[in-house]
């Protein structure tokens, strides 16, 4: 399966859009530091995730949550 996510910084009203396989593993991986670019936004945690059984779709989804159009869909998914 692959995964479309997010994930909000604990400290900072930051959120991150990204795609992957292993959910947890890549949860690790941002809170440990690899992913250079959010470093100073850490901790995170996983506030939402939708599930694709095929690579490509997940990665249209991650680009949608980076629109407008998906900003505007997960705030209004996520206020309920």
């Amino acid at each position: 399966m692959y995964y479309a996510y997010v994930i909000k910084s604990v400290a900072f009203d930051y959120y991150y859009k990204g795609h992957c396989q292993n959910l947890a593993k890549r949860l690790q991986e941002h809170n440990s530091g690899m992913t250079k670019s959010i470093r100073p936004y850490i901790p995170f945690q996983l506030i939402y995730f939708e599930e694709f059984e095929i690579l490509k779709e997940a990665i249209e989804r991650e680009k949608y949550f980076k629109s407008a159009a998906g900003r505007k869909y997960l705030k209004k998914r996520l206020a309920s």
